[in-house]
């Protein structure tokens, strides 16, 4: 029996290298796409390591016409193509009044349209056999408005929107192509060194921060288990339920503490090279600086949720707080 097919875009590095190993080792071939050929060489290596078939091609998810024809050489060369893995994704990190709106539009253009443009093409090429699994990514509950990060949570919240509404025209036309969200927490990945960089800090992961393996098997999980969506840790409903039911007071605590936690301590001496426009430079792979407070996979807050799980915990955190509250209002009475 032939092996299925999977595309993994922003497959050099981060959770993109991740989940495409992650995918070979379970049975599928894959073809990698990204903007550096030399890190895509080097993952197609490490997967040939486990008898993987793997493509590599060089492309730039905002060329909507580009990945039309990458499409068809995927389909050419190793088979049709049954999953379809979005992980490329950039932006720029600073307060918002200061960012240049071109940067702005860029890192939309590469994580909201860069998205939005290989779903399409997924789409296109799964409707010939009415069948087939895109992934998306998305912010967890604990990353989602924080201070510092407009560009990327717009772009997340917009490809969020775009996908709610896919899902229903998908189910309106009958096609049996299933769209799944991952709500990512902080990776461990390299791009906290090589994002555009305007606070003058160096940067670092905000709140609980876990290894590129368990971002790779959480969209492992929404593949396999066609999960609407999925979420790592029990950290996304409690701060799901904060944001829903006191938001005045999340955003206070926001701004008086998510800006240290983003941050070092010491200025930088000099710009970075980013990764906005052009690849970042140097050999890169799955793994960022930040081992040493990363959880893996054998850690057991390393919990995944899928999203019916996690509505029912929330509407039972929900009813316990109300509960409490009409308790606590009537022994004041």
């Amino acid at each position: 029996m032939p092996s299925q097919i999977a595309v993994v875009t922003g497959a050099g590095s981060g959770i993109g290298r991740a989940t495409a190993l992650a995918l070979g080792r379970a049975g599928f071939d894959i073809a990698l796409l990204g903007r550096n050929p030399e890190r895509l060489a080097d993952a197609a290596q490490e997967l040939a390591r486990h008898s993987v078939r793997t493509l590599i091609v060089e492309a730039d998810v905002t060329n909507a016409t580009a990945l039309n024809t990458v499409a068809e050489q995927i389909e050419a060369e190793l088979g049709p193509i049954s999953v379809w893995v979005n992980c490329a994704g950039a932006t720029v990190v600073g307060q918002a009044a200061s960012l240049n709106a071109q940067d702005i539009r860029r890192a939309t253009e590469v994580t909201y349209l860069g998205s939005v443009n290989s779903t399409l093409t997924a789409l296109d090429v799964m409707r010939r056999r009415g069948e087939g699994t895109i992934v998306n990514l998305d912010l967890a509950e604990a990353l989602r408005g924080l201070p510092l990060q407009a560009a990327e949570s717009g772009a997340r919240g917009a490809l969020r929107g775009f996908c709610e509404s896919l899902r229903s025209e998908l189910l309106h036309d009958a096609d049996a192509i299933h769209i799944a969200m991952v709500n990512l927490p902080s990776i461990n990945t390299p791009r906290y060194a090589h994002t555009r960089n305007m606070t003058g800090k160096p940067l670092k992961p905000y709140g609980s921060v876990y290894e590129p393996e368990v971002a790779a098997e959480a969209i492992c999980r929404a593949v396999f288990g066609r999960h609407r969506s999925i979420s790592i840790g029990l950290g996304g409903i409690l701060h799901a339920l904060w944001r829903h039911v006191t938001p005045l007071w999340r955003e206070s605590w926001l701004a008086k503490h998510a800006y240290k936690s983003q941050m070092g301590h010491d200025w930088l001496e000099a710009p970075q090279p980013d990764a906005l426009y052009t690849a970042a430079p140097g050999a890169l792979a799955a793994h960022g600086p930040f081992e040493t407070r990363s959880r893996r996979l054998d850690s057991p807050l390393s919990l995944f949720v899928p999203s019916g799980l996690r509505a029912g915990l929330l509407g039972t955190l929900a009813c316990a707080l109300l509960i409490g509250l009409v308790r606590h209002y009537r022994r004041r009475d």
